[in-house]
């Protein structure tokens, strides 16, 4: 599998990543095994969890599949995880991107992973009551006292991206990435957040690529049981791309994938990883089955005149200030 360079920096990752938010809720132990040593043994690298996954269960999960007496190695793995998002004791769902918060979050991440480092570090969603300088210092001191090799954001604004590129650009640290929902079904990003990325030198780590899984076909007639559309905890997550604009997206997606005798969901991810500033597209994948298929796509070059046809057809809404 092709590794590439996460912006201007020397931090390199698999074209296709691996997502962990089922892992220990939706995919066992037995399955998440499976899933990883799929990734591995297809040339892969990149997985990405975050402490707020299954509450920390999705990180407790990594630690065993990964490191000392276990099947994968440590040094195999470009691991990144989030921070950010929390629980309190009341169940309540809290924004923290305090230096406290991100630190005390960040150790305890270290622990649950059973490794002293981790290779990418990300604030999980801007925190509007916190300044950003307060969670600039706090990812400058994950680099310097060696708990993180590289930092970076997630689900942030073009002008936020910008201000803590700035931030921490002042002694060396640097933004070295940016993850973001991105698909055909999502491309919203493409205003302001990729262009702040590739302007700043920092690489693009897309998740959901295939649109929460409509981008597969699987709900075109109906529902199925077993989806996660299906699930108490994630048909919310689903419902926003079952509409008809998302409809003649995926009509448009499977005419294309009959044409080229491929997949739906090979052809979603063959036109994102064509996109200039993405350096890994992170599959969510239940099943080591899903995750095969996702690996499928890695072979595929579209035609221009058909990606051509696919970036008119989801084209994002544009407006003021951005057309003038």
């Amino acid at each position: 599998m092709e590794h590439r360079h996460v912006g201007r920096t020397g931090l390199r990752v698999s074209r296709l990543g691996l997502g962990t938010m089922t892992w220990s809720r939706d995919t066992d132990d037995h399955d998440a095994a499976e899933q990883l040593r799929e990734l591995v043994d297809a040339g892969g690298s990149f997985l990405d969890t975050s402490a707020s996954y299954a509450d920390g269960g999705a990180e407790e999960l990594i630690g065993t599949l990964v490191g000392p007496g276990a099947s994968i190695a440590r040094d195999e793995l470009v691991l990144c995880t989030k921070a950010g998002v929390r629980r309190t004791s009341s169940g309540d769902r809290v924004v923290d991107a305090s230096r406290g918060g991100l630190l005390a979050s960040l150790d305890a991440s270290l622990a649950r992973l059973r490794t002293d480092h981790v290779d990418l570090f990300l604030v999980q969603t801007p925190d509007p009551r916190t300044p950003l300088e307060e969670t600039a210092s706090a990812l400058r001191l994950a680099v310097s006292s060696g708990r993180a090799r590289y930092v970076g954001v997630a689900n942030h604004a073009g002008w936020q991206v910008a201000r803590l590129a700035g931030l921490l650009d002042d002694d060396g640290v640097g933004l070295t990435a940016v993850e973001a929902e991105y698909s055909l079904l999502e491309r919203g990003i493409e205003r302001e957040v990729v262009p702040a990325a590739r302007s700043l030198g920092a690489g693009v780590l897309a998740w959901s690529p295939l649109g929460r899984g409509v981008l597969t076909g699987k709900y075109r007639r109906t529902i199925p049981a077993d989806s996660r559309a299906a699930s108490p905890h994630l048909a919310g997550f689903v419902q926003p791309y079952l509409d008809a604009r998302a409809a003649a997206v995926v009509d448009a997606l499977a005419i294309a994938a009959g044409g080229l005798d491929r997949q739906p969901l090979e052809v979603a991810l063959a036109w994102l990883l064509r996109r200039p500033a993405v350096s890994t597209a992170i599959v969510g994948a239940r099943t080591v089955g899903q995750l095969r298929g996702a690996l499928a796509a890695l072979d595929l070059e579209l035609p221009d005149e058909l990606a051509t046809a696919l970036d008119e057809v989801s084209a994002p809404a544009l407006g003021y200030p951005e057309r003038f």
